[in-house]
């Protein structure tokens, strides 16, 4: 099965390239095209990155984001939620990796079949990194007016949070 999987890329690029090739396509000359474009659109995102790289590096460093999982954590533990699941809720749509990080280091501590890593769990897979798919996107069209939409993703965020903990606490 691993050989099917290793040969599944090769298979679908010589697809495509002999598809082109039948349809008269400069293969070629596309691909360049299109690696140009790429290009431009990665040269015009970059500020916007690197904006969301220090911003993400300030909250971690400055202790702000343990200062508001200390102000979150009563709440956590009066609905019977961990604690430690907290700052997974606030990294989440801050940074992918971190927050990745975090589920990992959750899961090794508590366990895959405990009520934290299954909420941790359930949880990553269920919100987005918003802030980073905000500034892609809209960085890449230069569009500067997110008045709703980044309170809109956020309240989807905070909806995905709570289903989160409500799916594992009715069903796990």
């Amino acid at each position: 099965m691993e050989q099917v999987g290793a040969a599944a890329l090769p298979a679908v690029i010589g697809g495509i390239l002999v598809f082109a090739f039948l349809k008269g396509v400069d293969v070629f000359d596309t691909f360049l095209s299109g690696a140009g474009e790429g290009l431009h659109a990665a040269v015009r995102v970059l500020p916007t990155l690197i904006g969301l790289v220090l911003a993400v590096t300030m909250v971690e460093r400055s202790g702000l984001l343990d200062l508001v999982c200390t102000l979150v954590s009563p709440g956590a533990k009066a609905v019977g939620v961990s604690p430690e699941i907290a700052p997974l809720a606030l990294l989440r749509p801050i940074t992918g990796s971190g927050s990745s990080a975090f589920s990992l280091s959750l899961l090794k501590r508590f366990g895959p079949d405990s009520e934290t890593g299954k909420i941790a769990s359930v949880l990553a897979s269920s919100t987005e990194t918003t802030f980073y798919a905000v500034s892609v996107y809209f960085g890449a069209c230069r569009y500067k007016k997110l008045l709703y939409t980044v309170p809109a993703a956020l309240l989807g965020d905070m909806t995905a949070i709570v289903f989160s903990v409500l799916t594992v606490k009715l069903l796990g």
